[in-house]
């Protein structure tokens, strides 16, 4: 952890760790990994919360949990970007982080692969796998999602790529 500014150390620390190491196909371990799962999450959005830092909301789309969809949002210029945000539990989860989409926003940045998965190569995935079992959802949040976040819809506004919702519906209307 070093090298990260105090923030975010501070953040990461008090994100839950997890302990069991199962995936999807596990059963009741699955199950048992779930539950820690929701445990970090939980924790992570009320650190967020009190903190004034609220950006995303998320929650399992069945009830495998293997498919979570929700929204996520970045402050920028006083303005609120929103976007859909979905993913997909690998199977081979927790040795595989999960690869979060922002569909809204395909093809309009180069650190972003077919169907809107953010890249987390370079940065993210050695940290992952040096973490595992212990990192979960929060921690792909928290350490993937908003990073990027914070490095690319700054450009993507000042470039014209994306616009504020206001901007689009006054356009509309002219």
């Amino acid at each position: 952890m070093e090298g990260w500014d105090p923030s975010t150390k501070s953040t990461l620390t008090r994100i839950p760790l997890l302990t069991t190491k199962a995936g999807p196909r596990d059963g009741d371990a699955w199950k048992q990994r779930l539950k820690e799962e929701y445990k970090s999450l939980i924790a992570y959005t009320q650190m967020n919360k009190s903190n004034d830092n609220d950006w995303f909301r998320i929650s399992a789309a069945n009830p495998e949990g293997t498919r979570w969809t929700g929204k996520c949002w970045y402050v920028h210029n006083l303005l609120k970007y929103e976007f859909d945000l979905q993913f997909d539990i690998p199977i081979t989860y927790p040795a595989t982080a999960p690869e979060l989409e922002l569909p809204e926003i395909d093809g309009k940045t180069q650190k972003m692969y077919r169907g809107g998965k953010i890249c987390l190569t370079v940065h993210f995935k050695p940290l992952w796998a040096k973490n595992c079992p212990r990192f979960g959802i929060a921690h792909a949040l928290c350490l993937g999602l908003a990073p990027w976040l914070a490095a690319e819809i700054p450009i993507l506004v000042d470039s014209g790529m994306i616009k504020h919702k206001d901007d689009t519906a006054s356009s509309a209307e002219s």
